[in-house]
C-alpha cells in the first residue's frame, strides 16, 4: 500500500538544504584548501554529511614512530565552536549521517552500537522491575490524540499526519506516532477489567515521529529511537512508587553507565509533560553548560484512563479509574555522552558503552617482522575476548599506524594497545589511555602473560569510568551558581552558567524568566537544602529550590 504523508513544511533546519545539495554535489568541499574558506558550522554540516573516514594531525610522539606525514585537523575547537565541533565529530567518528528528508538522521553502525549498550543494560532493568516488552502500531487515530485536551494541546504543532492510504482520502486522518499514551490507553481499556489485571507494566522499543522546526543530530530530529515504558495501576501511590523507580532506574543508568552526572528532579507544571500530573526528570549539563533532558518519568494520574474510560473492578465490586505512568529514554542520550566527554581528538566513551573497550594496534617495519607481531596481536585480542572485553585488532595495510592512532582516538576507544617487534621479543604490550592524552597516558611493558594483563585492562578501564564521571562531575559542579535574587540568577544565566535558588513564584513568573534570560526551570531537585529559604523572584516563603538553565 503506498501511504501519502501531507505535512506542514519545514522552515528551518542546521542548513539550508541549497547549500547541503551543493555540498553534495562538490567533491571539492573536502579538500582542505576548500573547508577553510567556509565558516564553521557550515563546515561541520559539509563533514557530517561526508562519507570519509576521519582525517587528523597525528601527535609528534606518534609521527616519529610510523614514519607518517602529518594531516590536517579537521575538528573545530569545542571552545571555537561548540555546535561544530558536535558535528565534526558525529561525522568523522562515523556515528550518523543525515537523511534524505530533511530533519531525518541515518545512525551508522558504530553510533546505532552505543544505542545497542544502553539498550542492553535498559532492558535487563526494566525486566527485574517487572516489565514486559511488546509493541504498538505506529499510526494513530487522531481521534484518539483528541480525546486529552492538554496532550493535543502540547503535541498538535508537532505531529505529522497520514490523510492518504492506497491512493484514497483516508475517512480518519492518521498520526505518526509522537509518544504512545493514547493507543497504550485504547488498548489497556480492553485488557483491563478487574484489580486481578493489575499492575499492567509494558515497554516497547520503537521510533516516534516529532516534527522539529530546528534539529540537531542525536539531541533532535524529525524521528528518533526511543523506550516508552506505560503502566497501569490500582492507586495512586502505586502509580507515585513506580514513576519514582523508573527515574531512579535512569538515574542509576546515568552515573554508572554513561558517567554522566545528572541532577534528578521534578518539573515544574509549566515544564509537565502533556497530559501528566507529575513529570519527573534527569537533567544533564553539557560542555557548553547547556542543560540536556537526558530522561523522563510522568506519573499520569487517571487523565488518560479518564479520557479512554480505562477502569477496573475493585476488590468490593466498585468500578474505579486506573492510575498510570510512562517513562522514556531515547537516542539523545547518544548526544548526551558525545556533548559531556568528547574533546578535541573526538569520542571519549564511557567503557561500560563503548563499542570497543581496546584497540590493538600492531606496528612494525620490515616484512620480517610482520608474521611474528600479528600472531602476537592476535593471540592477545584472543586472551581479551575470552576475559569478556570488547577488542578490535586493526591490522590493516591501508593506514599507517599513527593514522589508526587518531582514527580510533577519534571514535573514543578507551584503550589502545599497541605491540611492535621489541614488544614481542620482551613478551609486553605498550597501553594508551583515551583519557589522558600524550606520553602521559602510555604505560610501557605491561606483561602479555594472561592474567596479567586482563587484570591489568580491567582495572585501567574501571579507572576511566571512574575518572570520565569525576571530571563531569567536578566541571558541573564549577559552573551551577546560588542565587537569591532574580538580579543574581539574570547574571549567572548571562554567564552560561546554571542558578540555583529557592522559588515559589507563579507560572507568569517562570514564563516571564524564560522569556526575559531563555532560561527555564530544569527541575526541583530531589536533594534539597535545610533550612527556611525565601523566594528569589517574590520573597515570600519558599520550600523548595529549583534550578535554572538554558537547554537543548
Amino acid at each position: 500500500m503506498v501511504v501519502c504523508l501531507r505535512l506542514p513544511s519545514l522552515t528551518s533546519s542546521l542548513f539550508s538544504s541549497a547549500t547541503a545539495n551543493s555540498l553534495r554535489r562538490s567533491p571539492s568541499f573536502l579538500r582542505r584548501r576548500s573547508i577553510r574558506q567556509l565558516p564553521p558550522s557550515t563546515l561541520a554540516a559539509a563533514r557530517f554529511s561526508a562519507q570519509g573516514t576521519a582525517a587528523t594531525e597525528e601527535r609528534a610522539d606518534e609521527k616519529s614512530k610510523s614514519g607518517a606525514n602529518s594531516q590536517e585537523r579537521v575538528i573545530t575547537p569545542r571552545s571555537q565552536d561548540f555546535n561544530a565541533w558536535y558535528l565534526d565529530i558525529i561525522a568523522n567518528a562515523e556515528l550518523a549521517d543525515y537523511g534524505p528528508v530533511r530533519g531525518t538522521m541515518v545512525i551508522r553502525p558504530y553510533g546505532y552500537a552505543i544505542w545497542e549498550a544502553i539498550q542492553e543494560y535498559l532492558n535487563v532493568k526494566f525486566k527485574e522491575t517487572g516489565h514486559s516488552n511488546m509493541y504498538f502500531p505506529q499510526f494513530i487515530p487522531y481521534s484518539f490524540i483528541e480525546k486529552e485536551a492538554s496532550h493535543v494541546e502540547g503535541f498538535s504543532p508537532e505531529l505529522a499526519l497520514v490523510t492518504i492510504g492506497g491512493g484514497k482520502e483516508l475517512e480518519e486522518k492518521l498520526v505518526v506516532r509522537p509518544t504512545s499514551e493514547t493507543i497504550v490507553n485504547h488498548m489497556f481499556t480492553q485488557w483491563i477489567h478487574s484489580y486481578r489485571d493489575l499492575p499492567l507494566m509494558v515497554n516497547q522499543w520503537a521510533n516516534v515521529t516529532r516534527w522539529e522546526m530546528r534539529t540537531k543530530p542525536f539531541v533532535r530530529t524529525l524521528e528518533f529511537l526511543w523506550q516508552e515504558g506505560h503502566t497501569a495501576h490500582a492507586t495512586l501511590e502505586e502509580a507515585e512508587n513506580e514513576a519514582i523507580q523508573m527515574i531512579n532506574v535512569y538515574t542509576k543508568f546515568a552515573y554508572e553507565q554513561a558517567a554522566i552526572p545528572v541532577i534528578a528532579g521534578r518539573k515544574s507544571r509549566v515544564e509537565t509533560f502533556a497530559g501528566a500530573s507529575r513529570t519527573y526528570t534527569i537533567e544533564a549539563m553539557m560542555g557548553d553548560r547547556k542543560a540536556l533532558q537526558a530522561g523522563t518519568s510522568h506519573n499520569l494520574g487517571q487523565n488518560f484512563s479518564r479520557a479512554f474510560g480505562t477502569q477496573f473492578t475493585d476488590e468490593n465490586g466498585q468500578r474505579l479509574h486506573v492510575w498510570q505512568t510512562s517513562w522514556a529514554v531515547s537516542t539523545r542520550f547518544v548526544g548526551g555522552i558525545i556533548m559531556t566527554h568528547g574533546d578535541d581528538a573526538g569520542l571519549m566513551l564511557p567503557p561500560r558503552l563503548a563499542p570497543i573497550q581496546v584497540v590493538i594496534i600492531p606496528i612494525w617495519k620490515k616484512d620480517d617482522d610482520k608474521t611474528g607481531v600479528l600472531n602476537a596481536a592476535s593471540s592477545v585480542k584472543d586472551l581479551l575476548q575470552t576475559a569478556g572485553f570488547k577488542v578490535k585488532l586493526d591490522d590493516s595495510d591501508q593506514r599507517t599506524p599513527g593514522w589508526k592512532f587518531n582514527f580510533w582516538e577519534m571514535k573514543g576507544v578507551p584503550l589502545r594497545i599497541e605491540i611492535g617487534p621489541r614488544d614481542v621479543s620482551s613478551g609486553s604490550v605498550v597501553i594508551s589511555r583515551r583519557d589522558i592524552p600524550g606520553k602521559q597516558g602510555k604505560v610501557f611493558g605491561i606483561s602479555m602473560e594472561p592474567s596479567t594483563l586482563a587484570a591489568y585492562v580491567k582495572d585501567k578501564l574501571g579507572e576511566i569510568q571512574a575518572s570520565l564521571l569525576g571530571h563531569a562531575t567536578l566541571f558541573r559542579d564549577s559552573n551551577i551558581v546560588d542565587v537569591s535574587s532574580y538580579d543574581e540568577l539574570k547574571v549567572a544565566i548571562s554567564q552560561g552558567k546554571w542558578a540555583r535558588g529557592p522559588w515559589s513564584a507563579s507560572d507568569e513568573d517562570e514564563l516571564k524568566v524564560k522569556e526575559e534570560t531563555g532560561a527555564t526551570i530544569r527541575c526541583f531537585p530531589f536533594e534539597q537544602p535545610q533550612g527556611i529559604k525565601t523566594c528569589l523572584m517574590t520573597g515570600n516563603p519558599a520550600e523548595e529550590v529549583a534550578i535554572f538553565a538554558k537547554s537543548y
